[in-house]
């Protein structure tokens, strides 16, 4: 059964995303209820919203974001590495994927391709960002082939064990 992509009350599903999440990237229960309140407070908001791929009434991945703001705390944290690479106008007039998950025994299916051009395809701002751990990986691989590229690398957020790096797009994103 192929998925379905369509929008998703994160609030009312968060559990079920952050099941999603957790199995994706190796959550444990702590690590999950923080994530918890952080996602209700983002819902919470102006232009955040979500989109979920389903399959015979379970979530398989999902994707949200909203148009970015310096004063949240991620630009706060990622800004300084923007300025020093000369890229910090990305904070402003960009819609920023916050979270993107595919359940592990989905992905490499195209969802993950199909819930971030989705999502950004309904953006009113000319750019997106994102942030994603500063490796080679299948997720930085897909960001590339949609027209993200490096602005800035080495990221250290508080709490997170390894680096990010933040990559930034026009939009729309390309196509395969």
């Amino acid at each position: 059964m192929d998925p379905v992509i369509g929008p998703l009350d994160l609030t009312a599903h968060v559990d079920e995303a952050l099941a999603v999440q957790a199995a994706a990237f190796g959550l444990g229960p702590d690590e999950v209820a923080v994530r918890r309140q952080i996602v209700l407070r983002h819902m919470t908001h102006p232009g955040a919203r979500a989109l979920g791929a389903t399959a015979g009434g379970r979530l398989l991945g999902f994707v949200y974001g909203m148009p970015n703001d310096r004063t949240h705390w991620w630009s706060t944290v990622v800004e300084p590495y923007l300025r020093a690479q000369g890229n910090d106008h990305w904070l402003d007039d960009s819609f920023v994927i916050t979270e993107l998950h595919v359940h592990p025994r989905h992905q490499k299916q195209g969802i993950g391709r199909a819930l971030i051009t989705a999502i950004t395809d309904t953006a009113t701002e000319p750019r997106s960002i994102l942030s994603a751990i500063d490796v080679e990986s299948p997720a930085r691989g897909l960001y590339r082939s949609l027209g993200y590229r490096d602005l800035a690398r080495q990221v250290h957020f508080p709490s997170a064990p390894k680096p990010y790096a933040v990559m930034g797009a026009p939009l729309p994103l390309l196509r395969a």
